[in-house]
């Protein structure tokens, strides 16, 4: 991303000055690698059909692979690092209808986190091949989950628990 689209705001777009602070912190666990280097080319949506795109698992955060299985859908979040975080109205569409920041799945978000729903393709050790990704290469990976229309819970249901299906 280009400073010029850093600085970018669409009519109708509304920003708040970005306050420097730290509540929690985050782990990269690994990195994505996807055929897009630029943002222009990357899609705006993941697609189970999608290219062969690789998810990289780093040390000490391996084992937790266990389990994954080819074919399965899971859910991958990601920190889109090279997202702005001070807009709170958008005009996704360039077209002066702002709507608000967390009514849209845009990137551009107080905190930049991107999840779809991939496909396992092929497990090699540490490196998930998938299809549905929709980032850039080289993101930084936050977490991996089973895809929650898939899952199912090993414990005992209990009063309250959201049934799925």
């Amino acid at each position: 991303m280009t400073a010029v689209e850093m600085d970018n705001v669409r009519d109708g777009e509304r920003l708040v000055p970005w306050v420097e602070r730290q509540d929690a912190s985050l782990i990269y666990i690994g990195r994505i690698h996807t055929p897009w280097t630029d943002l222009s080319d990357c899609p705006r949506q993941g697609r189970l059909d999608g290219p062969l795109c690789r998810i990289e698992v780093f040390e000490p955060w391996t084992l937790a692979l266990s389990g994954i299985t080819v074919g399965q859908q899971a859910e991958v979040l990601y920190w889109l690092h090279l997202s702005r975080r001070d807009l709170v109205q958008q005009c996704p569409r360039n077209d002066g209808n702002a709507r608000g920041t967390f009514s849209i799945r845009s990137p551009i978000r107080p905190n930049p986190i991107g999840t779809t729903v991939v496909k396992v393709e092929s497990i090699e050790g540490n490196v998930l091949t998938v299809r549905g990704m929709d980032c850039l290469d080289g993101t930084p990976l936050i977490d991996l989950k089973p895809d929650l229309a898939q899952f199912v819970p090993l414990a005992k249901e209990k009063p309250g628990d959201r049934q799925v299906g």
